[in-house]
């Protein structure tokens, strides 16, 4: 699913890289501000490392709305950032307990779009950024307490808008995220879970 992901949004990329200025559409550039909304889901990798003495750690993928504000500097260079409801995920630990955890992911990245300021109806776009983490809630179904250190790492992103008229676009983007979470249970450390996920969002797009 997460190759599927990312397979589909860099072939959108490369295929956009085709369309060239003469198309007829609605040039976005320098000075718009921007929002993104839709459903994103973080589906983890699947080696989420072990934790007291070893046992292993499996995070189940979840869903939640997401929304983007963001600002384009010149035509081609923008920044944006992401934010969204709590995000719930059940794992597993091993054969020993199971257990939950809500998660925020606020992530700002700098954006280049190769055909911005162009009339192109596929703009495409990819970024660099940072992404901090917070986790809440956490439980364990064993009679224990379990909390996971809030998260900073870097962020890779790929995107594209398909426009619609001088506000609309439909949008569909992916972020790599680097989350690693070090883990106490009961108090004591007890190892690190690396959730490392990939974030596919799909929605629509309004230019200000």
């Amino acid at each position: 699913m997460r190759k599927s992901a990312l397979t589909t949004l860099i072939a959108a990329s490369v295929a956009a890289a085709a369309v060239t200025a003469s198309t007829q559409a609605f040039a976005y550039g320098a000075g718009d501000f921007f929002t993104r909304v839709g459903v994103a889901k973080v589906e983890p990798k699947s080696d989420n490392g072990t934790i007291l003495g070893g046992a292993e750690v499996e995070v189940e993928d979840d869903s939640a709305f997401a929304f983007t504000l963001g600002y384009r500097f010149t035509d081609k260079l923008g920044v944006e950032l992401l934010a969204a409801e709590p995000f719930d995920h059940d794992f597993q630990v091993g054969n020993i307990t199971g257990g939950s955890t809500e998660h925020l992911p606020p992530t700002l990245t700098l954006q280049y779009y190769p055909l911005g300021g162009t009339d192109a109806y596929v703009q495409p776009y990819m970024g660099v950024g940072v992404n901090y983490t917070k986790f809440s809630d956490e439980e364990l179904d064993a009679d224990l307490s379990v909390e996971l250190d809030d998260s900073w790492g870097a962020v890779g992103q790929l995107g594209v808008d398909l426009l619609i008229d001088d506000n609309w676009a439909l949008n569909g983007a992916v972020w790599y995220m680097d989350i690693d979470s070090d883990v106490k249970v009961g108090g004591a450390d007890a190892g690190k879970v690396e959730i490392d996920p990939v974030v596919v969002m799909g929605g629509i797009s309004y230019r200000f």
